[in-house]
């Protein structure tokens, strides 16, 4: 099996049995995304207790990319600190954009994307639960 096809394994098992899919009851922090340039739609909704990301589920409709890559970002930044989290994002965007190739172990099975930069249309279905999680963020700091 190639690396290429361990990426679209791994794409597509979090498409077909996305992890934290679901809407919380009482989040702390939410936000909805919108692609309008295919119609991804995400719903991101986390609790954060004493700046540690408890839980994180997203909810929605869109194309393989942005919901795989919403269910591996929730993976990815529970248990994380608020700050942490961005610089996960941070990391994400720069390998998305093909403009970083040092992205280390931290990423996770999001390095599953690394290819998506080949494909520009396809950066925005990537990274939209990713930009959704920080729209929560800062909706909470206006609280």
């Amino acid at each position: 099996m190639s690396l290429n096809d361990l990426f679209t394994e791994i794409i597509l098992d979090h498409y077909q049995h996305p992890h934290n899919h679901g809407v919380i009851a009482k989040p702390t922090m939410s936000s909805r995304g919108f692609n309008e340039s295919c119609g991804d739609d995400i719903q991101v909704s986390v609790v954060v207790r004493d700046g540690v990301i408890a839980e994180a589920k997203f909810s929605g409709a869109g194309c393989s990319i942005s919901q795989s890559s919403a269910s591996i970002m929730t993976d990815l930044v529970i248990g994380k600190s608020v700050d942490d989290a961005k610089s996960l994002a941070a990391k994400f965007y720069e390998m998305v954009k093909g403009n970083d190739d040092n992205y280390g172990e931290e990423l996770g099975d999001a390095i599953a994307f690394q290819g998506v930069s080949k494909f520009p249309v396809r950066v925005k279905c990537a990274t939209l639960g990713w930009h959704t999680l920080e729209e929560a963020f800062k909706s909470g700091e206006k609280k």
